[in-house]
């Protein structure tokens, strides 16, 4: 065999002969704390394969993608990181005794005869990994946002005849979405979110110059009883082939084998799992274990760390068992704060460890936003991506932190920048169900997959 397969929620199995390479390979039962679980199964085939790569590659820190428990059955082979900034992934791997290898960022690695790969690590704390199987490239970009890689993605790909594209393009259902506002009602609604998936994954691709679209990154089930709710932000398989544009990259199928010799596309139908919901003592969650004085005082000093908190917020407040403790953090904004209502057991693991972002996406915490509709972009990524995996935290610390992604693409960073803004601009002054707001989209969709 000579090509790759897609399967599982994030993972891709490229072979030159044998296994050589996976990427995000969660192959245990649960992540987030119980919360989530694999949707479909892995089938023998490809799990074997799984275990006996030569190589994993891990996007980022995430359980459904870098899964602690999964690692021991793929030690075997050499795990792959992409260089992050800080290198906090590869001491947590290493001190758990497992082999790491950093790839250096934006250069070609040689993994066997026909198999190569080209990493690029952003300010997400994320990467995204191509994979060159003898000339057929995948574009492999995970849940990772786009901060100016697509510029230079593009450039790569245009030697290709064969692109894949691989990200994740949903409804929500892997971010933080238990949102609520002061007076209690909810801020996300399933229903209203059902927006066609096929559209915008060619649009990103495209931008990214592929040919075809693997739905990807987000093929897992709500199992605990206090997020089942989130379930309604999951599609279906059939969702993510609606609507499809007629011309453009191709949407192909979810779980899929490439040959990469004769360019054949042909499905791969794992069975689904039976969904069982399960109770959050089952994972050591109990809504009714209280909140602490000493839970407090760590409570504090892990929010006040991150100083620029204190620019858009005034306080934070945490709730454990009908006890709470509020964080002060700028009293001229007493009225923008947020309420964080969580099992503790959960909640104090997130902060000893710094891993808040699985408690957000676990979406069995209730997040009440006092002053505001978003936890983006002042609070999830300083907390979590900039704070917790990058090690910045202060003012200081994150203006280097800032400036040494910036330096490693200026040009690309700078022209998404100025992408992102027009765009906005855009949306501010004209409407979005408007016919001259379609046009305008489809012209910024087309200069960005024209510009060099």
């Amino acid at each position: 065999m000579l090509g790759f397969d897609s399967i599982g929620s994030a993972v891709l199995i490229a072979y030159d002969g044998v296994p050589i390479l996976t990427t995000d390979a969660w192959i245990n039962d649960s992540a987030y704390f119980g919360s989530w679980s694999h949707d479909y199964a892995i089938p023998d085939e490809q799990m074997d394969a799984i275990k006996r790569a030569k190589f994993h590659w891990f996007s980022h820190g995430h359980p459904d993608h870098l899964n602690i428990e999964s690692l021991p059955l793929l030690s075997d082979g050499q795990f792959l990181l992409s260089d992050h900034f800080g290198g906090r992934i590869r001491r947590d791997i290493e001190g758990l005794g497992h082999r790491v290898r950093i790839l250096k960022d934006r250069e070609w690695v040689q993994l066997s005869d026909r198999i190569k790969v080209y990493s690029i690590a952003n300010q997400n704390q994320d990467s995204i990994l191509l994979i060159d199987v003898a000339g057929t490239l995948i574009i492999n970009t995970n849940d990772s946002p786009d901060f100016g890689a697509s510029f230079h993605v593009r450039r790569i790909a245009k030697g290709y005849k064969n692109v894949f594209y691989c990200g994740l393009h949903g409804w929500g259902g892997a971010d933080m979405m238990n949102l609520f506002d002061s007076e209690g009602r909810k801020l996300v609604d399933p229903t209203e979110r059902r927006r066609p998936i096929a559209p915008r994954a060619q649009r990103a691709a495209k931008i990214h110059g592929a040919h075809y679209v693997i739905p990807f990154s987000g093929f897992h089930a709500y199992q605990r009883e206090d997020s089942a709710w989130a379930n309604a932000l999951i599609p279906e398989l059939e969702d993510y082939q609606s609507e499809a544009l007629p011309v453009g990259p191709r949407m192909v199928s979810a779980f899929v084998r490439v040959d990469a010799e004769n360019g054949d596309i042909r499905n791969i139908e794992p069975p689904r799992n039976r969904l069982q919901l399960k109770k959050p003592e089952e994972f050591g969650d109990n809504w009714t274990d209280p909140l602490t004085a000493e839970d407090a005082k760590k409570i504090d000093a892990y929010f006040k760390a991150r100083q620029h908190l204190a620019n858009s917020f005034g306080f934070v407040e945490v709730k454990f068992g009908g006890k709470s403790h509020v964080v002060d953090l700028n009293r001229e904004k007493r009225n923008c704060g947020i309420t964080f209502e969580a099992p503790r057991n959960s909640f104090m693991t997130c902060l000893e460890y710094q891993i808040f972002d699985d408690l957000l996406i676990g979406n069995f915490m209730k997040t009440t936003l006092h002053g505001g509709d978003s936890l983006y972009p002042d609070f999830s990524p300083y907390v979590a991506k900039y704070g917790d995996n990058g090690g910045a935290k202060s003012s200081s610390e994150l203006s280097y932190y800032f400036l040494h992604y910036f330096i490693r693409d200026p040009i690309g960073s700078t022209l998404k920048k100025v992408t992102t803004n027009s765009e906005h601009i855009v949306r501010t002054l004209i409407p979005a169900d408007s016919g001259l707001f379609r046009t305008a989209k489809q012209f910024y969709y087309g200069f960005g997959a024209k510009k060099p």
